[in-house]
């Protein structure tokens, strides 16, 4: 009878402790009567919610990498802008030449910016995320060198590469090596979903790249332009820079508003998943004071156990008469 009370005790004792240490019950089955089905659903809808979040969190990431490569290459296209319009006002041969070789390095980077990834998904190929969707810049600058062959006048120039890079058999077809469709939705909960359409051939992207590779071919042996007409050249590409920053700014605009959907989906999600760990918390919470008190009321027992088995073992027949 000591033994089996002793098991018993301790059994207790260490179930107590552990309830008291974690804050949790230890047998779940006794607290929900036998009844699993509400906190297997509350279980369910957190790993649900937990699935969700990393998808947000995914969103976030891809949707702030846009953004903030479409703000570079903003505000280079908006700065090159400048200095073309500068450049135009007065016919000096070395600034001419240095804003050409200005507007290259600028192009440069404006492609390798729009070429970027993030944790291997291509930002600007729609679907094709596994590869880059612009060609290189002397790809480019050789295919735009093409299209205005034989023309003489600064109009004409940027006439013919206007025309080239809104054929759908120019820059559609040669430069832009992404996919023709949308990045799939993000699926962001159970009835949400946000949907980011943002391509490298975007009409914003394409005018941004236009301008600044009619300013870099200015100085092009091939070409034969004066220093006079390269002004005027840099005078109208920096004209078209400068129009094409609301185009850009409306374009991150559309990115922006998705970055407020996802984050108040986020919001949304995290409030109902810190809703349902309160009430699986409540449900299989053990109360601390009165845990602590039956873990006291145990020790006092087998204290007490201890006590009488020692006195038992001590008894003898002289001590009994």
């Amino acid at each position: 009878m000591f033994q089996l009370r002793s098991v018993a005790l301790r059994q207790d004792l260490s179930q107590l402790t552990d309830e008291l240490s974690s804050g949790r019950v230890a047998d779940v089955r006794e607290v929900l009567a036998g009844n699993y089905n509400y906190l297997t659903g509350m279980e369910r809808s957190l790993e649900v919610l937990e699935g969700y979040s990393t998808a947000n969190t995914e969103a976030a990431y891809f949707t702030g990498a846009m953004q903030l490569v479409l703000g570079n290459v903003q505000e280079s296209g908006g700065d090159l802008g400048l200095d073309l319009l500068l450049a135009s006002g007065g016919p000096i041969g070395v600034i001419s030449s240095s804003q050409s070789e200005n507007a290259y390095d600028r192009l440069e980077s404006m492609i390798d910016s729009l070429n970027g990834d993030i944790a291997g998904r291509s930002l600007f190929a729609g679907t094709a995320t596994d590869s880059s969707p612009l060609a290189d810049v002397d790809t480019l600058m050789a295919e735009v060198l093409t299209a205005v062959a034989g023309q003489s006048t600064p109009e004409d120039i940027v006439a013919a590469a206007e025309a080239w890079f809104a054929d759908p058999a120019g820059f559609d077809a040669t430069i832009y090596t992404g996919s023709t469709t949308a990045l799939a939705p993000f699926i962001l909960s159970e009835t949400e979903r946000v949907t980011l359409d943002v391509r490298a051939n975007d009409e914003a992207i394409k005018d941004l790249l236009l301008y600044t590779a009619v300013a870099a071919l200015a100085d092009d042996a091939t070409i034969g332009l004066s220093v006079t007409e390269k002004s005027e050249l840099f005078g109208i590409a920096g004209s078209g820079l400068q129009s094409n920053q609301d185009q850009l700014v409306n374009l991150r605009s559309s990115i922006g508003y998705t970055e407020e959907r996802i984050e108040l989906i986020s919001a949304r999600n995290e409030a109902e998943e810190t809703s349902l760990e309160f009430a699986r918390n409540s449900l299989l919470s053990a109360d601390p004071f009165e845990t602590a008190t039956e873990l006291e009321n145990v020790q006092f027992y087998l204290q007490s156990l201890y006590s009488v088995s020692v006195r038992s073992s001590q008894l003898s027949l002289v001590n009994f008469l």
